[in-house]
């Protein structure tokens, strides 16, 4: 028995409602779903304020509700995209197809043989983490923008205060 088996990847930063929609999308087609938590090795910054393991426990959470079989697998940015997808295949179980609206992702894994889709992207003027970060830092109502397992999971780190946090200055005026 051969499983569709795909890749999806993102930075989850946070892991939000479009995310989650654009999962939901994929998983219609696939048996399994290989999701690649991307600049695994970023945390602790305004654009990266989540570490991977956080992110993977985000995923987990909010896909609990699902029937989707998937794994979450840390991705380390390696700035070298001539090897990325075989860096990306030696730290994954096998895959048929990858799913990415990236350009450069897609233009990667074609080039690799391997076929790709676009999956319909969910309101990304309303999903992007970047506004639900800036969101978090001016104190705004972020949590209507992700799963409820998300806003639990960033209550338990303390996220909100993290990211405020890093987002600072420490030059004086």
């Amino acid at each position: 028995m051969h499983l569709k088996r795909a890749f999806y990847i993102g930075r989850f930063q946070p892991f939000h409602k479009g995310h989650y929609s654009v999962i939901k999308t994929i998983g219609k087609d696939i048996d399994e779903l290989v999701i690649g938590v991307g600049s695994a090795q970023r945390s602790h910054e305004t654009p990266n304020p989540f570490t991977a393991g956080e992110r993977i426990m985000m995923i987990r959470h909010s896909l609990a509700d699902t029937d989707i079989k998937h794994y979450a697998v840390p991705i380390d940015d390696i700035q070298q995209n001539a090897v990325w997808v075989s860096y990306v295949t030696a730290r994954t179980p096998p895959f048929d197809i990858v799913y990415s609206n990236n350009p450069l992702i897609l233009e990667l894994f074609e080039e690799a043989g391997i076929e790709t889709k676009q999956p319909p992207m969910y309101h990304r003027d309303k999903y992007s983490g970047t506004l639900i970060r800036e969101k978090m830092i001016a104190g705004e109502d972020w949590e209507q923008f992700v799963p409820e397992a998300v806003t639990e999971v960033i209550e338990e780190i303390d996220g909100v205060r993290r990211l405020k946090n890093v987002s600072g200055s420490d030059q004086t005026f």
